[in-house]
């Protein structure tokens, strides 16, 4: 029996794989598609598994077809809209004679759509399970696109059901992967492919129980789905392709002066991640991370720029690597109605996850419990649940200002500058994580542009030659989850 979890010897002496995840802006319509074709070509010395997002703004738009089905709103023409985008793009790829295979499998994925939301107009209800169903359908239709587009211009590309290969847990919108069972599919999966010098092509984002219930696997789920495959096969490099030339060291929508990182290590992505940067996900790096495979972050409309490469370890550089700013913040103190409650801390770390609460920051003293939250929408359930407990109250419109760089809690001149620079602007909490990369603190959120451009000021002087900004949003700009 042949081995296709590729053990062999014959795997190992093969060129090196690299998994390209295209985001949604790099599949956006029929010319970013063929930049993609071209992108990919010119990485065919290697071994290539292509992971692609959903056409820009699709998931956005699945979500609020799902959203108006479940309200028993209107949504045929608003689904005949997407459907003629996709077919619009199908026959900008692909000729009329070769596309009739593409075209009716397009169709057949709007009528599973149409079936869907009618479903969801039946139950009167968007469910969790529901809507992995329905938000998976944009990486369905683009990774049957993309496959067409390689094929046409002459690269032996096979589409792979992301769904048979990633098996995760039942928690749905937010599953995780099921590591050994995905590990062994994936290697099923693809390694016959790629021993043929084909190129599998795969929907991010998604997954499916043991059972084959559909999944997704939440935010930052397309890069996840990238580095999943990148460490299950073993891979040389997993390439992020998107839309701006890698990770910067802060919002240039912020600060005009903001400059490319050209390396970083994945201890401190993962920091500029957690504090409001619009960069990698933590979760998307620990695969990579665990086989100490390098991620690349490149730009599919530039690609001739080198981009982030981000690696185990990284000691060049300057100390302070990025500053960002994390918006929309809370501040929640929790005071216990009795000093000596033992289990007042138990009782609200079961309460706020009963409630969803996404906790940023916690801080404990005696009797009393300083948070820092995301979103106040849960906290009056927090709230009630704890009444007879505690007293919980919180303050909005928070920004939350973070310094990034190794070790640099453990440079105190650091610090001094950083609260020199603002010692003019109402710093309520200086934030203790336990991690020695990060100086952060919390200010009125109508003073945060001005903190980040001080301290981006401080830490990163400006050139004589003005910085170059892009005109799409930032890696390092707080805002959605990337899908």
């Amino acid at each position: 029996m042949n081995d296709s979890s590729g053990s062999s010897s014959d795997w190992a002496e093969q060129p090196g794989l690299v998994v390209m995840k295209f985001g949604g802006t790099s599949v956006e319509d029929a010319y970013a598609i063929r930049r993609l074709v071209r992108i990919v070509r010119s990485r065919l010395n290697f071994r290539v598994v292509v992971v692609v997002s959903a056409l820009a703004k699709v998931t956005d738009e699945l979500l609020r077809l799902g959203h108006a089905a479940e309200t028993r709103e209107g949504f045929e023409t608003a689904v005949t809209e997407l459907q003629q985008r996709h077919e619009r793009v199908a026959s900008d790829l692909v000729p009329c004679g070769e596309g009739a295979l593409l075209r009716f499998e397009i169709a057949s994925e709007f009528a599973q759509l149409r079936s869907l939301l009618a479903e969801i107009t039946s139950a009167g209800h968007l469910s969790a399970q529901m809507q992995d169903r329905l938000l998976g359908l944009g990486e369905c239709l683009s990774s049957r696109l993309v496959t067409a587009a390689l094929r046409h211009q002459g690269v032996g590309a096979d589409l792979i059901d992301s769904r048979s290969c990633f098996v995760t847990d039942d928690r749905h919108t937010q599953a995780s992967p099921l590591w050994s069972e995905t590990n062994h599919r994936l290697r099923q999966a693809l390694h016959p492919v790629l021993n043929q010098r084909r190129v599998p092509v795969l929907g991010g984002f998604l997954g499916a129980t043991k059972v084959g219930v559909p999944t997704t696997l939440g935010r930052g789920g397309s890069d996840l789905s990238a580095t999943i495959v990148g460490a299950a096969l073993r891979a040389c490099r997993v390439e992020i392709w998107t839309d701006v030339d890698g990770v910067m060291s802060a919002d240039p929508n912020l600060c005009p002066d903001a400059r490319l990182i050209p390396r970083m290590s994945f201890d401190e992505a993962g920091e500029m991640a957690h504090f409001g940067a619009k960069v990698l996900h933590p979760a998307t790096l620990v695969p990579a991370a665990k086989e100490n495979i390098p991620v690349y972050v490149l730009n599919s409309r530039n690609p001739d720029i080198e981009g982030t490469e981000i690696v185990a370890n990284c000691n060049g550089g300057t100390s302070v690597r990025a500053v960002t700013a994390k918006r929309s913040i809370a501040a929640v103190e929790i005071a216990s109605a009795s000093n000596n409650d033992s289990d007042f801390l138990e009782d609200i770390c079961t309460a706020l996850d009963r409630h969803h609460c996404r906790v940023e920051l916690m801080s404990c003293s005696h009797g009393k419990v300083s948070l820092l939250v995301s979103s106040t929408d849960t906290l009056a359930g927090v709230a009630a649940e704890l009444q007879n407990r505690a007293s919980v109250r919180w303050e909005n419109h928070k920004a939350l200002i973070c310094l990034i760089g190794e070790n640099i809690r453990r440079k105190p001149e650091i610090a001094s500058r950083v609260f020199a620079a603002v010692s003019d602007i109402d710093v309520r909490v200086v934030c203790q994580s336990a991690s020695d990369r990060t100086i952060s603190f919390l200010v009125d959120e109508s003073r945060a542009v001005e903190a980040v451009q001080r301290l981006h000021g401080l830490f990163f002087p400006s050139r004589k030659q003005p910085v170059s900004v892009p005109t799409s949003h930032s890696l390092c700009q707080a805002g959605e989850a990337w899908l």
